[in-house]
């Protein structure tokens, strides 16, 4: 087995020998059975795609550097298994090669609490990217491509794919990101065996992939996928090139089981009864196997590994601070911070590379000073953000510090299923989202990104970082780019004024540090709080001066943190109100939403009131469109009256 690991990493030889072909031959004939075996164990699964793939993961697999008693080495080439439903053919491939024992995948494929899930996640050595829904593991390639180049790493990049997902957007999206940055280390092989669900490719939706492929600049070959010696001399072949390579290889769905072969109901029917005895008899197993494997169901699940995100290396500078004269916005501090790091850490040995991806949009979101400073670490992608949503969080898995700013509504509405499969796969991304909010003002409804906190709270790793000011946003870019895990960091358009002490001095200047989930007390007071989210905690500031003049000394406090408070910290604050919040936000699913749900857990009776947004905002400009909604300085003044007033 090492002799043949080794002829298909080092790939010197021209062709493979007969016994290397033969091993191979014998190692897909087995994975067929594990495969059918798997899926019928557990009643359920993809078996007939797995049997067409078999070959190519063995491919894959066997020429990918990867070690199996070190398949987290950081330097390791990746395998991506695009076309995740087919995780028997992956998961066998991964047996063959010593990665899993036999003994723990079959019995226990799709069962609860084993790593070996119906599609493929990272908790098995071996799968670097869980893919979720098709058309999702190419852009995922492409970042693990693009970090290694960042790193200045040797290391190749495999994707494996069906050819059902070859229509979708996202993928040509990746393919163009590909061939623009020509990532010659990356070689995609397409299980074209044409069929899917409901019947045919060709009368599902017919594409012509050699041109979609040779139009996006990438060389193109064809291959027989059920031949180990043409798939050797493809994948030789690729390696030679000067840019990305795509093997389209020409399968069987079902391969080697007749009653499967070339039949759409057995990509999701598993074998049973008589039918599961003639597959096994065709592939050369007996009917005891299958029993054999029923019985070590019961037996002790196995254990996957853990998946851990990346631990920045990173000097992380002096904070800048900004004065009370300074008249900037919050996405403006970020970018000036973002350059900041990237002239600071570039080319420093040690350091963790930096990649920042954009969408079309560096002067708006002002990553442009970083592409100026550190032109080598930044992608432009074009207007592609499906793609660049996984790429860049892939490539945060593979050792950069992956950051990708864009408009709320493009870098998490649009491609919110993205983002969750980042957390799925834990990922390192830095997310940052500019123009959030009513705070667009003229762009109107269609661009106020109104929800982004209401969509994070539904994952289980995003962190969400709203600053009130540039002073606070510079820390928090600060804190951010050297934390492992996901962060988003969201922020307005418009100039934001600098928080003050009452002595004048900034609130987030020196002496400052970013923590997460600190609740920020910007004045004292003892008739009630106001509690604001961002960048409306100088508009929690002027209303109370007006409620001042109405002889009420009124609390104001600030959070960046409405996913992260901690309500021993918070609760004490409160007092017993009365409590308004404050959020450029739907007024549901963010900041009240986790105070109210704090409240509630807790038991405190809290008179509360919670101000956000309540529809669709106007077009106009952005002080009209707060002014509409409540959400300027005399309508939190008269909120707060209001709720006082209703529990006098």
């Amino acid at each position: 087995m090492n002799t043949l690991k080794e002829a298909l990493q080092s790939m010197k030889a021209p062709t493979l020998t007969e016994e290397q072909q033969m091993a191979l031959r014998e190692g897909a004939r087995k994975g067929r059975i594990q495969g059918v075996l798997m899926t019928a164990a557990a009643g359920s699964g993809h078996p007939a795609g797995s049997l067409s793939s078999m070959e190519l993961y063995l491919l894959a697999y066997g020429a990918a550097r990867i070690d199996p008693q070190n398949p987290d080495d950081p330097d390791r080439d990746r395998v991506v298994v695009s076309h995740g439903h087919t995780s028997p053919g992956a998961y066998a491939a991964l047996a063959f090669w010593g990665f899993v024992s036999e003994q723990d995948l079959v019995p226990h494929f799709r069962q609860a609490g084993s790593p070996f899930q119906g599609h493929v996640e990272r908790e098995v050595p071996g799968i670097d990217w869980g893919t979720g829904n098709l058309g999702q593991g190419l852009a995922a390639g492409v970042g693990f491509a693009l970090a290694a180049r960042a790193r200045g790493s040797e290391a190749w990049t495999y994707v494996l794919m069906g050819d059902g997902e070859q229509v979708k957007g996202q993928v040509a999206e990746a393919r163009r990101i590909a061939a623009k940055e020509r990532l010659n280390r990356l070689t995609v092989l397409v299980d074209l065996n044409h069929i899917q669900i409901c019947g045919t490719t060709e009368a599902i939706m017919p594409a012509d992939l050699v041109a979609l492929w040779q139009a996006d600049g990438w060389r193109v070959a064809e291959v027989d996928g059920h031949d180990v010696g043409a798939l050797y001399v493809a994948l030789r072949e690729a390696r030679e090139g000067d840019r990305p390579t795509v093997l389209l290889c020409r399968t069987v769905m079902g391969k080697g089981v007749s009653f499967m072969e070339g039949i759409p109901d057995y990509h999701g029917k598993v074998a049973s009864g008589d039918r599961l005895r003639l597959a096994l008899e065709e592939l050369g197993a007996s009917e005891a196997e299958a029993a054999r494997v029923v019985k070590l169901r019961d037996a002790p699940l196995p254990r996957g590994r853990e998946v851990r995100p990346p631990v920045p290396c990173l000097d992380a500078g002096s904070p800048l601070t900004y004065g009370a004269e300074t008249k900037t916005d919050n996405r403006s501090a970020f970018g000036k911070a973002l350059a900041d790091l990237g002239a600071r850490n570039r080319g420093v040995a040690g350091r963790t590379p930096l990649l920042v991806f954009d969408c079309d949009l560096a002067g708006s979101v002002k990553v442009d000073g970083f592409a100026a400073a550190c032109p080598e670490g930044f992608v432009e992608a074009g207007i592609q953000e499906h793609a660049v949503a996984t790429a860049a969080g892939a490539a945060s898995a593979a050792g950069v510090v992956a950051v990708w700013a864009d408009f709320g509504v493009f870098g998490l509405d649009e491609v919110y299923n993205q983002q969750r499969l980042n957390d799925i796969n834990g990922s390192s991304l830095k997310l940052v989202l500019t123009h959030v909010g009513l705070d667009v003002g003229e762009d109107g409804k269609t661009h106020q990104c109104i929800d982004y906190a209401g969509l994070l709270r539904n994952t289980f790793g995003w962190r969400l970082v709203v600053p009130a000011d540039p002073n606070q946003t510079d820390r928090a870019v600060r804190w951010a780019l050297t934390e492992p895990g996901n962060v988003c960091l969201a922020m307005g358009r418009s100039v934001v004024p600098p928080i003050l002490r009452e002595d004048g001095t900034p609130f987030f200047g020196d002496g400052y540090a970013f923590r997460y989930g600190e609740v920020d007390v910007l004045r004292p007071g003892r008739d009630g709080s106001l509690l604001a989210l961002g960048a409306l905690a100088g508009r929690a500031l002027e209303a109370r001066d007006l409620l001042a003049r109405e002889g009420l000394e009124v609390q104001v406090l600030h959070t960046a943190c409405p996913l992260g408070l901690d309500p021993e910290e918070l609760l004490p604050l409160l007092g017993t109100g009365p409590l308004v919040t404050v959020e450029d936000h739907h007024v549901d699913t963010g900041l009240g939403a986790s105070v109210a749900l704090i409240l509630a857990r807790s038991g405190r009776a809290v008179p509360l009131r919670t101000l956000g947004v309540t529809r669709y905002g106007d077009s106009g400009a952005s002080r009209d469109v707060y002014r509409r909604m409540g959400l300027d300085a005399p309508g939190i003044r008269d909120a707060f009256l209001s709720l006082r007033a209703s529990h006098a």
